[in-house]
């Protein structure tokens, strides 16, 4: 397990795309792979400072992320978008409701807000115990939160034609589920010494990042560090691939820790 020297620390918990790796009724080279670095859940991320545990994005392996990782409390969850391998494991937070007694703040622009509140009727209609209960809390890409001690950016990318987030704490970016950014969103994420985005594959795809688009982004931001995240089996293996890349890039897998 790597670690990068510093205080604050960002685990990621899953590395995979919306299928995760292995993929299900798939026997190619990288679904069998016994390599753990081949064998990813659906992409999200933990950052940790202190007792503050803040999640990125709640997916379909919430429950077995945080089992795995022993996160015993989370103080709030990041949301990047709403498409399902991100929001549809907001169900699970209910072990962290009962443990803290208290609702889970849920920071998502106004629009992915809707879609949650929409995905999760039942949350919202009359309190029943038992389920979730959440606090949705707008944001948008200009303001940053201040959640305990962290200052956190966020950034506006483009998943396609879909405007999300990434977030930027201190030194280090988070990206994922991005194709482009605007030159006035590079700014924000401009000195990064760390940097997380996706590269799916090598082939063009028209809502993510390649593997070629993402090393030209790396170029253009020129972080110490990088390393890529939401991964396909179209990728092909870790051992081949390890060796293939500029120095100082790398590609994520689940329970990498980068300390900052």
């Amino acid at each position: 397990m790597e670690k990068i020297p510093g205080g604050v620390k960002l685990t990621l918990l899953g590395t995979g795309t919306s299928q995760g790796v292995p993929v299900i009724g798939c026997d190619c080279t990288v679904c069998i792979s016994t390599d753990l670095r081949d064998n990813r859940l659906r992409s999200s991320a933990i950052l940790s400072a202190g007792p503050l545990n803040i999640l990125i994005d709640a997916g379909p392996d919430l429950r077995q992320q945080m089992l795995r990782a022993r996160i015993r409390h989370l103080d709030a969850i990041l949301l990047t978008h709403e498409h399902n391998d991100h929001v549809i494991g907001l169900d699970d937070i209910r072990p962290f409701n009962f443990l803290s007694g208290h609702s889970m703040s849920v920071y998502a622009l106004p629009r992915v807000a809707d879609e949650v509140r929409r995905r999760f009727e039942y949350v919202f209609a009359e309190y029943i115990p038992g389920l979730p209960r959440i606090n949705l809390v707008p944001i948008d890409q200009d303001t940053p939160l201040r959640l305990g001690d962290l200052s956190i950016q966020p950034i506006g990318i483009m998943h396609g034609q879909l405007p999300i987030l990434g977030f930027r704490v201190g030194d280090l970016t988070y990206l994922t589920d991005v194709k482009t950014v605007s030159p006035a969103e590079i700014q924000k994420i401009t000195g990064t010494r760390y940097l997380i985005i996706n590269a799916l594959q090598h082939l063009h795809h028209p809502t993510h990042m390649s593997l070629e688009e993402a090393l030209a982004f790396v170029d253009i931001i020129r972080p110490e560090r990088c390393w890529f995240t939401h991964v396909s089996h179209n990728m092909g293996l870790m051992r081949d691939l390890e060796h293939q890349l500029p120095k100082g890039v790398a590609f994520g897998y689940d329970g990498l820790e980068i300390t900052f």
